[in-house]
């Protein structure tokens, strides 16, 4: 009954698409990735927005309900008081949560610059009418179906438009690369470290590409370990563009330190907590990202070491692992609720709003109701996958950097560091990984970064050239920090506006009998 459900769930959100007026029909890959990252309609990304949210959210409210019913029961027959706690538990930390909120306040305020700034660009784009100066942000304009990261309004928010840009899709898409060259050279980057290749049964039996032959696949990227030792994948709809670079070497991440831990008994084949499977693959990118590193595989002519090239860089860092900080928290603090009861099922809906609100500044374009279920128009939660591993492994992997790029003798900026055919760098990561799941994370830590807690410390370190701009900047615009005006709601379009002109004049008439039949 549990796994049936799990598989409907997912099955329903895989296969949910938005259908215009004419018949055409999106699914979110790439279609409707690519409209809320590219347009800049206020009302087209309304209608990518609130379509996807009909069709693959509302379908599993019943369904989810059902899950934490069965998920809560199997959590206390393990001896578990709730499912929540039976995740939390995989962190063997009895702190966890303070230490989570400790992080989460230390991280807030670089947060909230950010949210600042970007806000400030958006208004120059949208005016007064979609955004208030001291209100959250509609969510369907960051550049993302659940504006969990923001880079794709970099257009909108770069801080110096006539000094370098650092993105690789032009040149990618220039010189032909394809799925599996994206791979090869993420493959290339693992074994200059000294780490493994991927073996040969990754390359026959990956899938890399969506298929074109029709079938409906579960796109959301994914790393398998079939725990015979030799057979891993990855299932990627892989698009050629810098951001499925970065995915690349996230999901080759999980498959590496699938490889170090083989030979470990199958109870310890597992990350040293969640959080460091999410990291390994992440730190990589780090250095992947930097032009330094782009220039060395062609991606990139010239690197500019300037001031302004520098903060653009920064900001476009920031847009991805800052922005996403508060959605990486907020997930599993409405799941955890949901299991232990403080969020009900009849305010499954309204709950999550408040925590988009409290940590994101975020609000909806349109209305929400209780006949929304709007968390489960993400992945992880139809997929049943914890998601505070995503926040543990965006501040740890700034940690695993920091010691990395000491290993590996780089002088300078940590922000300019690329870890690139360093063996001791690789050294260091292969040592903890083949450890797997066999000793105390705060162990493994330890051998990487000297000490066994996880601190905010290296990602400000990272980002100081950028805070301190961003504070400069938000000053002169004489920006508040936070959303005081909560409770402001953004002006909806003259379609929207048509369209609930239409619904009253149909309620203040007897027609409604007559088209509530015909819908029928």
């Amino acid at each position: 009954m549990y796994n049936t459900l799990l598989s409907n769930m997912e099955t329903k959100y895989s296969v949910a698409e938005v259908c215009r007026d004419n018949g055409t029909c999106h699914p979110l890959d790439p279609d409707l990735q690519k409209i809320m990252a590219e347009s800049r309609d206020y009302d087209e990304l309304l209608f990518a927005w609130k379509g996807w949210r009909d069709s693959a959210g509302k379908v599993l409210r019943q369904d989810y309900k059902r899950y934490v019913e069965l998920a809560n029961k199997a959590a206390t027959l393990n001896g578990h008081s709730d499912n929540g706690a039976f995740w939390r538990s995989l962190y063997e930390t009895p702190t966890f949560e303070e230490d989570l909120e400790t992080l989460w306040k230390e991280l807030e305020p670089l947060y909230q610059n950010v949210h600042a700034y970007v806000r400030r660009a958006l208004y120059k784009k949208y005016g007064s009418k979609h955004i208030n100066l001291k209100g959250p942000i509609p969510a369907h304009l960051l550049g993302n179906m659940w504006a969990q990261t923001w880079s794709g309004i970099m257009d909108l928010a770069m801080p110096y438009p006539h000094a370098t840009q650092v993105d690789a899709t032009p040149a990618m898409v220039a010189q032909g690369w394809n799925a599996t060259r994206m791979f090869q050279e993420s493959d290339r980057f693992f074994t200059s470290l000294g780490l493994l290749p991927m073996p040969k049964e990754f390359w026959e039996k990956s899938m890399l590409e969506k298929p074109s032959d029709g079938r409906q696949v579960v796109c959301h990227a994914s790393a398998w370990d079939f725990y015979n030792r030799k057979d891993f994948r990855i299932k990627q709809c892989t698009v050629v563009t810098m951001d499925d670079l970065i995915t690349v070497h996230h999901e080759m991440g999980h498959v590496q330190y699938f490889l170090q831990y083989k030979d470990q008994p199958v109870s310890f084949r597992d990350g040293a907590n969640p959080g460091f499977h999410e990291a390994i693959g992440d730190v990589l990118a780090l250095s992947v990202s930097t032009p330094k590193h782009l220039q060395s595989i062609g991606l990139l002519d010239k690197v500019e070491t300037n001031h302004e090239s520098d903060i653009n860089f920064l900001m476009s860092m920031a847009l991805d692992k800052i922005a996403f900080l508060p959605f990486g928290y907020l997930m599993d603090q409405w799941r955890w609720k949901v299991f232990d009861g403080r969020i009900p099922s009849t305010e499954y809906n309204k709950e999550w709003w408040n925590l988009r609100m409290k940590y994101q500044g975020l609000c909806p374009p349109v209305t929400r109701t209780e006949d929304d279920f709007d968390p489960g128009a993400k992945f992880h939660i139809p997929a049943n996958v914890p998601y505070v591993r995503y926040f543990v492994s965006f501040i740890i992997q700034f940690q695993f950097h920091k010691a990395l790029c000491d290993a590996a003798k780089h002088v300078g900026p940590l922000h300019t560091c690329d870890i690139y055919k360093s063996k001791e760098a690789g050294k260091l990561m292969g040592d903890v990984m083949k450890l797997g799941f066999s000793k105390p994370w705060p162990e493994a830590m330890t051998m990487i970064t000297g000490q066994p807690k996880m601190s905010a410390q290296p990602l400000m370190q990272y980002f100081q050239p950028l805070i301190q701009w961003l504070e400069a900047e938000n000053n002169k615009n004489k920006d508040i920090r936070g959303w005081p005006d909560y409770d402001w709601k953004p002006s909806t379009s003259k379609n929207t506006a048509v369209v609930a002109q239409i619904n009253r004049e149909i309620q203040n008439s007897d027609a409604k009998k007559q088209l509530s039949v015909k819908r029928k």
